[in-house]
């Protein structure tokens, strides 16, 4: 590998692009992974897991690595486009390695893993050759303090840990948007899967459930204790959640809807009445939903809120009270780039779109994807036969059911 630094740490490699010989970008570095070679002989370094086109996880061998630095990692090219599979004998740098509890022999410092470094030996293979890790805090201290040691000085990689912290890998998922994290987790070995699932938070697990298919779903709620289970349906949107519930056996369904809080059940008590492929069935309950009385100021204002799906701010729907859903009557919807272009005292109500039709619960995937291509929306309210606003039907949950199964691991097109 010419003109490649001598050293480089693992966590600065997570993230960077991985380029072709023309210099396109064909995907990004998710793990490193390693063969380990006894206690204290410096494992050699595998290759790379990237990430390409669909969210694909594949194996790159180091022999097709030419250069690799701080800003991007360059190919041969020749690349195999089959999804990585980890063998028995290979170890995750990332993924398994991180949050290990591990002794620096000389010292007798004891501490977790939080980083690695990798370099080229004289036979031009690539071994780890540093341990960076962190004492456990002391006193008032928010942070350990933190050593690097030689490889051959540390001990603890050898045995297996059955309580194996993710603090540190967690703080890499963090750094990845949800679809991102769901697919590295999904590709763990089972027993660190589960140590970094209990190790999330219930918000972020909700986020990463949404992005995984239906039996990566289930498997993971059923090793949850139901408490806890049901914590996280109420993270999930409603629409996912009642997915999610609808593929559980019946008993325990019943019993995880019973745990969860009775606004957020009945919510998803209400979409499990519809069929799964009709437009109530995939709705969200949660729209920005406003008072005739309300102002460009106060829609904006919801429409800013961090955690609103692009989606459903596009656009706001103008109801009579009751304003929870099922609504009062639905007098109409408002788009937030008309709205932009208005004083912000300005009524909401005189500004209704008085075009697009709304669509009824019971209508099918290919009527609501014709309804959304023929008015230009990235969402459309949903009502009943009084005119009620029941919810709202996204673009990006309409091509989760239009799209066949397996479509995560499939190539959807170039970065």
């Amino acid at each position: 590998m010419s003109t490649t630094p001598t050293r480089v740490f693992a966590a600065r490699l997570v993230g960077l692009p991985i380029f072709d010989p023309q210099g396109d970008q064909v995907g990004k570095v998710r793990d490193l992974v390693v063969s380990l070679r006894g206690a204290t002989r410096a494992p050699r370094v595998l290759g790379l897991v990237g990430e390409v086109f669909g969210r694909r996880r594949i194996f790159v061998p180091m022999t097709r690595v030419t250069h690799v630095d701080s800003g991007q990692v360059y190919t041969t090219g020749l690349l195999n486009m089959r999804r990585f599979e980890q063998r028995p004998t290979e170890t995750l740098v990332v993924g398994q390695m991180f949050d290990r509890t591990v002794t620096i022999r000389s010292s007798r410092v004891t501490g977790t893993v939080f980083d690695v470094a990798m370099e080229q030996a004289r036979n031009r293979d690539w071994v780890l050759s540093r341990v960076a890790l962190q004492e456990p805090a002391k006193g008032l201290r928010r942070r350990g303090q933190t050593h690097v040691a030689e490889w051959d000085d540390v001990d603890g990689f050898a045995t297996k840990e059955e309580t194996q912290g993710a603090t540190h890998f967690l703080a890499a998922l963090n750094e990845m948007k949800p679809a991102d994290a769901a697919n590295v987790i999904r590709d763990l070995p089972r027993d660190r899967r589960s140590q970094v699932v209990a190790a999330l938070d219930d918000e972020r697990l909700a986020d990463v459930l949404e992005e995984l298919p239906e039996e990566d779903q289930v498997e993971i709620l059923a090793h949850l204790e139901a408490e806890r289970a049901a914590d996280v349906l109420e993270e999930m949107s409603p629409d996912d959640a009642a997915d999610l519930i609808a593929d559980l056996p019946p008993d325990v369904a019943a019993a995880l809807l019973e745990l969860m809080e009775p606004e957020e059940r009945e919510d998803v008590r209400r979409l499990m009445e519809y069929g799964e492929e009709t437009a109530g069935g995939m709705m969200t309950p949660e729209p920005v939903i406003l008072p005739p009385d309300a102002t460009v100021a106060e829609a904006l204002a919801h429409v800013r809120r961090e955690e609103l799906p692009t989606s459903l701010a596009a656009q706001v729907y103008v109801c009579r009270p009751p304003l929870e859903t099922p609504t009062g009557r639905l007098l109409g919807l408002a788009h937030i780039q008309r709205l932009l272009r208005e004083p912000p005292s300005t009524l909401v109500a005189g500004m209704l779109d008085k075009e697009t039709t709304y669509i009824k619960a019971d209508a099918s995937l290919q009527d609501v994807a014709v309804h959304l291509a023929f008015y230009n929306l990235t969402a459309a309210p949903v009502v009943d036969d009084e005119g009620r606003l029941l919810g709202a039907v996204t673009v990006d949950d309409l091509l989760d059911h239009l799209l066949p199964d397996g479509w995560r691991d499939r190539k959807t097109g170039s970065w």
